[in-house]
């Protein structure tokens, strides 16, 4: 049994009646056409900054018509020290659209230091969110083996999926999926025995294809102690893609995607759910790489982008990664975006030719090679160079672009740039003083096209207590990397 906190008695999501649908909308289309985005929250982490402080749910006001614009307008902490927030999901999604009995009304935090679940009630008051219980570590130790929990995705039965990449001593062999039902109880492990992957981290269904597919980081004693790159030649991190039986739990092909395919980390299928094609952002490789079924029902992959190492001066490498920790797909799957945390970019491309994507738009807002730093990239004659990064109300731009979000719309694109407190410490130290932030991107959607927001910039270098790193977004009513359709 979860382990309760603050319990409030589930409310309906509406009202009664013959045209009375559940949370989310019938078809990703539909989804575009849902009002525009007022509110964001935002996981904001102390975790392995010093400060001695809980991490906490940032609720961000980003109606423009609002007195309090782009500012943060209430700070949930949550009740222990040590957790390190990191990603989140609803209870209830769009896959649960044709169940009028189901409410999204849950925001899931899974810790990914300490192993807690948090379920924060966000229908009460969607401007200040409360806690509502939490899953104790140790029960999903005891009744599953399972740790370090990711990824977490609503089903349409109502239950909650949860990716975990270890067991309790950090060892990737623990990895797997733990089940939660609809009030956050442990049921048992999704997978079958057996089909546990050799790593853990992102993933996502596609149950008109009987499929989900999930990636591999690596194993959690090696990644949380910082990158070593001695430790992917070791064999502690992954390079494979895990195809299992949807709903059934049963890992039907193991992709190697080799020296191509270092650390996938998020992947996406389309959201059309009809489509058997969907994309891995591979981080240490930098490759973009589509992978897709075949007529015999197993899937293949290939890479569609290579974001090129770029040769460097002053930096630990001689070459410098693009290190690509995010991406999403627009909701009419017609455009990806990814960033390369490291060189400090973001990206559009149109993939309305999902084999041949072509690069639309691409700006700078931050990274190691933004000038004034001390890194320099090194062309072939010799000579140096970096990347103009402008400043936004005044305020430099700090560390590099890490998680995305984009409006329903495909118009608006939201950016922090924390990516997990101990790489940011390695690779961005001015994060732990400075803090975190986020930027928005205006986009053009009908020729394509990324610029900045001159307006827009929240701060968590000024939070109350304290610089804070600032990681994933989620609007309340759904978006883009929360929502599967059915």
């Amino acid at each position: 049994m979860a382990t309760e906190t603050k319990v409030i008695a589930p409310v309906g999501s509406g009202e009664k009646g013959c045209c009375k649908s559940g949370p989310g909308y019938a078809t990703p289309l539909a989804a575009m056409s849902g009002p525009r985005e007022k509110l964001i929250y935002v996981i904001a982490v102390y975790t392995g900054t010093g400060r001695e402080k809980p991490d906490y749910l940032a609720t961000v006001d980003v109606d423009p018509s609002s007195a309090t614009y782009c500012s943060v307008i209430h700070r949930l902490p949550i009740p222990f020290l040590g957790d390190e927030l990191h990603h989140s999901g609803w209870n209830s999604c769009s896959s649960c659209h044709g169940d009028a009995s189901a409410d999204r009304r849950y925001l899931v935090l899974p810790s990914f230091i300490s192993g807690r679940i948090y379920a924060i009630d966000t229908k009460a008051d969607p401007r200040a969110p409360s806690l509502y219980k939490y899953v104790d570590p140790k029960e999903i130790a005891e009744k599953t083996g399972l740790a370090f929990p990711h990824t977490t995705h609503c089903l349409g039965s109502g239950e909650i999926l949860v990716s975990c990449l270890g067991d309790k001593d950090g060892n990737a062999q623990g990895s797997g999926f733990l089940l939660l039902d609809s009030d956050f109880n442990i049921k048992n492990r999704w997978e079958k025995p057996g089909h546990s992957p050799l790593f853990g981290y992102d993933f996502w269904y596609q149950p008109r294809h009987k499929t989900m597919i999930s990636t591999s980081l690596g194993a959690p004693k090696a990644f949380s102690k910082g990158f070593d790159l001695q430790d992917v030649a070791d064999g502690f991190y992954g390079s494979h893609l895990h195809v299992y039986s949807w709903p059934g739990g049963e890992m039907k092909q193991l992709i190697d995607l080799g020296d191509t395919g270092l650390i996938p980390l998020e992947i996406r299928f389309l959201h059309d759910p009809s489509k058997d094609i969907g994309y891995v952002g591979s981080a240490l490789s930098s490759n973009m790489i589509r992978f897709f079924k075949n007529s015999d029902e197993s899937w293949s992959h290939e890479v569609v982008i290579s974001v090129k190492p770029i040769k460097v001066q002053n930096w630990v490498l001689p070459e410098m990664p693009g290190l690509i920790t995010d991406f999403l797909i627009s909701l009419d799957d017609r455009f990806f975006y990814f960033v390369n945390w490291l060189h400090g970019d973001i990206r559009q491309y149109n993939i309305e030719d999902p084999k041949n994507p072509v690069l639309t738009g691409q700006i700078w807002v931050g990274g190691l090679l933004q000038k004034g730093g001390p890194v320099k990239a090194v062309r072939e004659d010799g000579g140096t160079y970096q990347f103009d990064v402008p400043q936004i109300k005044g305020k430099s731009l700090r560390g590099g672009p890490q998680m995305i979000q984009l409006s329903l719309d495909g118009k608006r694109l939201y950016a922090t740039n924390s990516l997990y407190s101990v790489w940011d410490r390695q690779f961005y130290p001015e994060l732990m003083d400075k803090g975190s932030h986020i930027i928005q991107i205006d986009v053009d959607t009908v020729k394509g096209g990324l610029s900045i927001n001159p307006d827009f910039f929240v701060d968590f270098g000024d939070e109350p207590d304290g610089p804070a790193l600032a990681h994933e977004m989620r609007y309340p009513g759904g978006d883009c990397t929360s929502d599967i359709w059915i």
